[in-house]
């Protein structure tokens, strides 16, 4: 039940989305238990995003859990989105942040796990 939320104030043409939510598709198997079958994926391109004092490409990526998942697969998982977006958008990984957020509760279906 993972979530991966990417404001950048980049353009992302239709298909760069495809692309990255393949790419973190495959890139969430890195936490033990998730997949591509329950990843939800928002991108919010053209985003008024500033880092550093500037406007200089830039991504501001958020991953929500259910659960929680080691140090060692955040970072491989950090490493894996920061060159999925420097790839597809020419983001420099050094003005990417990705933060993380675990929950023991998550919804679906009208209902909790």
């Amino acid at each position: 039940m993972p979530f991966i939320n990417i404001k950048t104030n980049q353009p992302v043409p239709k298909e760069k989305q495809e692309a990255i939510k393949s790419g973190l598709g495959k890139a969430i198997t890195t936490l033990a238990g998730k997949s591509e079958t329950w990843l939800m994926v928002g991108i919010e391109p053209e985003y008024v995003l500033y880092f550093q004092g500037t406007d200089a490409p830039a991504a501001m990526v958020s991953v929500s859990v259910y659960g929680n998942s080691s140090p060692s697969s955040y970072d491989k998982l950090t490493g894996q989105i920061s060159n999925l977006l420097n790839n597809e958008l020419n983001i420099p990984e050094n003005r990417i942040y990705v933060s993380y957020s675990g929950t023991p509760d998550w919804g679906w279906n009208g209902g909790n796990f």
